[in-house]
């Protein structure tokens, strides 16, 4: 007997912690549509959207997690493109499961902790609460060389260094995606040094002036893994296979 959607919904609320973490306006964690009612196959992705939509079905895909669902700021008119969201959905009968910060925050499946374990950082501490979550980490400070040659060995495609802290930090701290909200934080942790995904064209005078080393190595590249994580973890528990849809996006 293949899981239904609501039963690997409710096993990935209680792996997340979603109903005790607040999130922004639009990411509206969970279950977000629920299509067939057997799922045979787990998916993983960053962005819900269309095309992804029609990737998963392609390859046999039920159950599609992702990071940023359905409601999460579409560019275009609002209301076009939750039709055309929610068209393709239906078309394709597939359920979709949101998970945000939820998946920046956990201690082990998220990314941010799965960012330092990729590159062989202990964490130490967490930092950046947002409405009573601490969703950055920090962690044991290694050589700036070295952290760089790591770096880009794990985003070779994304990988970008602007270095005007110390050689050795003592500490680097880590935010997933947008890293802009842990610049503000940095000197109270004692910090110089942060892994993120995106900064902003001002943030690099603003490193000159503050003494920071900043790597940016793309929002969608630093947000891979805790999807990816998750859904191995729903493949282990229901003995399904999974797979991760990869939109190579750049940015």
């Amino acid at each position: 007997m293949h899981p239904s959607p609501a039963l690997i919904s409710r096993f990935c609320d209680t792996l997340t912690h979603r109903k005790k973490i607040k999130d922004f306006e639009g990411a509206k964690n969970g279950l977000q549509f629920s299509g067939r009612k057997q799922v045979r196959k787990i998916g993983a992705a960053v962005d819900a959207g269309a095309e992804v939509f029609k990737l998963a079905r392609q390859r046999g895909i039920d159950f599609l997690i992702v990071h940023h669902g359905i409601h999460w700021r579409p560019v275009s008119p609002l209301k076009a493109v939750q039709k055309l969201r929610r068209a393709a959905l239906t078309k394709h009968q597939l359920s979709v499961y949101s998970s945000h910060l939820p998946l920046d925050a956990h201690p082990t499946i998220g990314n941010n902790a799965l960012i330092a374990q990729d590159l062989g950082l202990k964490i130490i501490d967490w930092f950046v609460d947002f409405e009573g979550t601490p969703i950055a980490c920090v962690c044991q400070g290694i050589a700036r060389t070295t952290l760089a040659r790591q770096l880009k060995r794990s985003y070779p495609a994304t990988f970008k260094a602007i270095e005007f802290g110390s050689a050795r930090p003592s500490k680097i701290a880590i935010l997933s995606g947008s890293g802009r909200s842990a610049l503000p934080y940095l000197k109270s942790i004692g910090c110089d040094t942060l892994i993120t995904g995106e900064l902003r064209e001002e943030h690099f005078n603003e490193a000159q002036e503050q003494g920071w080393n900043l790597y940016p190595c793309g929002h969608y590249a630093t947000e891979t893994w805790g999807v990816k994580a998750l859904a191995m973890a729903v493949a282990q528990e229901f003995q399904l296979p999974w797979e991760f849809i990869d939109t190579a996006n750049p940015l």
